[in-house]
């Protein structure tokens, strides 16, 4: 079959009838397209045909024959390739090949019936519809397909004048604040699911069909296979790994599985989660060796060992004089129920799905083992699976230099490493084990369902005079669940009764998701502050400030109260009411202490090296902007190496560590580097400075720690992060549908080290919140524990036209002690969201939502229409 393809003719073989981003990717080597669904619902693999857009995962190649077809590699300088690279239109990447291709015939489409006039908001969401981006970057999507329609990034015409008003003079490229930006828009990004070496072989794992099994045998004939089960041979879940087989293409590797037989003893499984949290059902964990070896869902270790009742673990407790809080919260029933907030609060688990999903590319050259990884870990991930594996760390080379999103649940030695490590080592040959989106949606991980019962009691002066919090997590055969234990740290130093509770089944593990147990804690608990503040006849926010010892935070009130939205109009009694709500949230302040950075003098650029890896949070640029800032050079002198194992210690991508534990390092690499050079102009010196090699490390902060020592990588710092956000929603009173109109986020963080990439990650953080909120809902099959919602159709995240107008304000003191004198925010940002929602959704129709997400049939069940 022969076509044109980015105005090169091709000609292909397609007697197998192959999809068409088969071809693109596979055979004409145009990465760029991403295979993410394979359904049609996400838009990754978007190219254009005849100038029209299609979705290759649903277009048959031969449907191509004599068609004209447009990757978006052949978009390199088009307008609104300039515009997401110059406004920040990404994270990750790995969505954003698409939404260009898309954005690009709706520029063509807009610009032949409207000129240079700037489509609104509706407009482009409507024309990106088709389109997903879990990272949530549609804050600058909009700005960019807006500004490339207007003409701002239109290319200079012949005589050199930019034809765009806002162009860059004389037709220069426009100015990038991500470092990468380029490559991941033009697809010249390589992830690990574009790795093809010579001799690659395609692995896939064999998963359980049972929820509760014995494996007696396995019987592959003279097919190689590597066995994937736990020591006891049980499986504990449907889509456990069970074993992993490779073949030179996926659909071969698929007929080799076929022939894999399985004998399993099925045995009865706990299933019903009310049932284990009566501590009831048939045993997960039959002995303290099973037990141990339970995957954890949070981001730390347990160090504080828990009682088991059968399939209920816990309590495990965060309390402040627990029998004071119990006494006053049981007098305050009898004497002053006006005062007592109580509620049982229920959430769904909310499933990461990062678009590129987990993949491991694995090969043994000459001994040392080589991973091309999708992680947030690439340090972490080499060492584990040198202990893994038997090897010395030094014969273990990872590689993660871009990475498609993580969002917690790319951390350690996952199952795709692991068989793909023992297939390259069985077939002697490199191996790839990308997880098919049902895996990833099934086995990629998700942040528990909860149930959360709580009691809340002001006193006569309306301060809080006690609180109580039982949280019972649902994270499957996962445990380590910290809900309850959150509230500690919020609204001053009342009594509280904080306990949480593992409520173990039968089903796949949880894994620490942005925040773990933060957004969570907050549903409940700012509802239950919401409340309050009602029975008081107070503002929300006045009495949040009252409570809330936080200065930090006392900024951020006053911010929001001055906000027009907080004392302006809303409700109403007709089909369409508004409302307005507020939450409030803070988090931890983690870090790596042992962090490093390497500055090299090679060519007459400094390149900063750093095993660390960029998974969208723009670490790469923070590296790179630090050292050049520190250095007082250029960028273009400075180029920021990421994603290596076998370099100076990173930190992983994790608990919102990584700036705060990346900019002190290079701050200090960069004044070793000038003092080696003598200092004075470092620009005339670095042509004559070749070789030139140092090693700077991460201060202490001047007043020291909390934790005297690390605790997998991880030191705890002085000091709170903060958050408050204030919601504007409409609800639909016939439909149920509630639509996020506008978000105003503030955040104190200290000192944003990159204005831009900061924004952005707050901006996605609101709509990860809005999705948790009232979408995400992972569903499992009560009598089989199949996962139901294992494809990007039934498991609903927020699109672009779900994006409410968000509005982010930095409060930027209060990190002084801290080297940089900034902490990480990718975590804090998405605390309140979705309590904030709900406070808005009560605000406009009275109704309080204490079940998530706040489904249509839930809100029309709660307002009785």
């Amino acid at each position: 079959m022969e076509f044109e393809v980015n105005g090169a003719r091709r000609a292909v073989d397609v007697d197998d009838d192959p999809a068409a981003v088969e071809v693109v990717r596979d055979r004409l080597g145009l990465t760029g397209t991403k295979l993410v669904c394979a359904g049609g619902v996400c838009g990754a693999c978007t190219i254009q045909v005849d100038g029209e857009p299609r979705v290759s995962c649903l277009t048959p190649a031969v449907a191509l024959a004599g068609r004209r077809v447009t990757t978006v590699e052949g978009l390199a300088g088009h307008p609104v390739a300039r515009a997401f690279a110059a406004e920040d239109a990404l994270q990750c990447g790995y969505c954003t090949p698409g939404f260009v291709v898309e954005a690009a015939a709706f520029f063509e489409r807009w610009r032949a019936a409207h000129g240079r006039t700037r489509p609104g908001r509706e407009q482009i969401a409507d024309a990106l519809a088709g389109h997903l981006c879990r990272c949530g970057a549609y804050e600058g999507i909009f700005s960019a397909v807006a500004a490339a329609c207007a003409g701002d990034y239109t290319a200079p015409t012949g005589d050199g004048a930019p034809t765009g008003e806002g162009s860059p003079a004389d037709g220069e490229a426009p100015a990038v604040p991500r470092t990468e930006a380029p490559e991941k828009i033009d697809g010249s990004a390589r992830y690990t699911t574009d790795m093809r070496p010579e001799g690659l072989l395609e692995g896939l794992i064999i998963r359980s069909p049972h929820a509760h099994a014995v494996v007696r045998s396995l019987e592959a004939g003279d097919l190689p296979l590597v066995p994937l089960l736990p020591p006891d041979g049980v499986v504990r879940y449907v889509g456990q790994p069970v074993a992993a087989v490779a073949a030179a293409d996926r659909a071969s590797a698929r007929a080799a599985a076929a022939r894999v037989v399985v004998e399993y003893e099925v045995l009865p499984a706990a299933l019903d989660v009310r049932r284990s949290r009566a501590g009831e059902g048939p045993v997960v964990y039959e002995d303290k060796a099973a037990r141990k070896r339970a995957p954890g869902s949070g981001e730390t270790p347990q160090l504080v060992p828990a009682r088991w009742r059968g399939n209920l673990r816990g309590p495990s407790a965060m309390s402040k004089r627990p029998a004071t809080a119990v006494r006053r919260i049981t007098e305050a029933r009898s004497r002053n129920p006006e005062r007592v907030v109580e509620g049982v609060f229920t959430t769904a688990a909310q499933t990461h799905t990062p678009l590129e999903p987990h993949a491991c590319l694995a090969q043994w050259i000459d001994g040392t083992l080589h991973l091309e990884v999708s992680t947030q870990s690439v340090k972490n991930t080499a060492e584990l699976a040198a202990e893994r594996f038997g090897l010395p760390v030094e014969r273990v080379v990872a590689r993660a230099v871009h990475v498609g999103g993580g969002f917690g649940c790319k951390m350690g030695l996952t199952s795709d490493v692991v068989a793909s490590v023992e297939l390259a080592r069985l077939y002697d040959a490199p191996v790839r084990v990308v997880l098919d989106r049902d895996e990833e949606l099934t086995d990629g991980g998700y942040r528990p369902g909860t149930r959360i019962r709580l009691a809340m009691v002001a006193d006569a002066a309306g301060d809080l005079s006690a609180l109580a919090m039982d949280a019972h997590s649902d994270g499957g055969v996962s445990v380590g669940g910290t809900v309850a234990a959150l509230a500690r740290f919020m609204y001053g130093k009342a009594p509280r009764r904080l306990r949480d509770f593992d409520a173990v089944t039968h089903q796949p593990p949880g894994a620490p998701f942005r925040g773990p147990g933060g957004p969570t804690m907050c549903w409940a608990l700012e509802q239950a502050v919401d409340e309050m503040a009602h029975r008081l006849g107070e503002d929300p926010i006045a009495l949040r400030r009252r409570w809330d010892g936080n200065s930090k935070r006392h900024a951020l009130y006053d911010w929001a109260a001055a906000l027009p939205v907080w004392s302006g109009s809303r409700g109403g009694t007709g089909r369409f009411r508004r409302g307005v709500g507020v939450a409030a949230a803070n988090w931890l302040y983690f870090l790596d202490p042992v962090t490093e950075v390497e500055l090299a003098v090679e060519d007459g650029v400094v390149v900063a090296r750093c095993a660390v890896q960029d998974m969208g949070t723009g670490s790469r640029t923070v590296l790179r902007r630090a050292v050049a800032e520190g250095l007082g050079l250029p960028e273009e002198r400075v180029r920021a190496e990421v994603g290596h194992s076998d370099t100076v210690h990173g930190p992983t991508s994790g608990g919102s560590r990584t700036t705060p534990s990346l900019v002190p390092a290079a701050a200090d690499a960069a004044t070793r580097l000038r003092d080696a050079l003598g200092g004075g102009d470092l620009a005339a010196k670095l042509d004559m400075a070749d070789g030139v090699r140092v090693t700077g490390r991460r201060p202490r902060d001047r007043r020291g720690f909390v934790t005297p020592f690390t605790m997998g990588g991880v030191a705890i710092g002085r000091g709170f992060t903060g958050s408050v956000q204030v919601a504007e929603v409409e609800v639909d009173t016939r439909l149920g549908r509630i639509r996020p109109l506008r978000v105003w986020s503030g955040i104190s963080a200290g000192r944003i080290h990159e204005d831009r990439l900061a924004r952005s990650q707050c901006e996605g953080a609101v709509i990860q919140g809005v999705g948790y909120a009232l979408f995400e809902e992972r569903r499992v099959d009560p009598v089989t524990g199949r996962v139901l919602t294992d494809n990007l159709e039934d498991y609903r995240i927020p699109g672009i036209g779900d994006t409410p107008e968000i509005t982010v304000h930095f409060h930027q003191e209060g990190f002084e002690h801290v080297p940089g004198g900034g902490v990480g925010l990718g975590e804090i940002a998405t605390l309140p969201t979705a309590a904030c929602l709900a406070n808005a959704v009560h605000d406009a129709t009275g109704w309080r939502p204490y079940d998530m997400p706040i489904r249509p049939d839930r809100l029309l069940e709660g307002l009785g229409t």
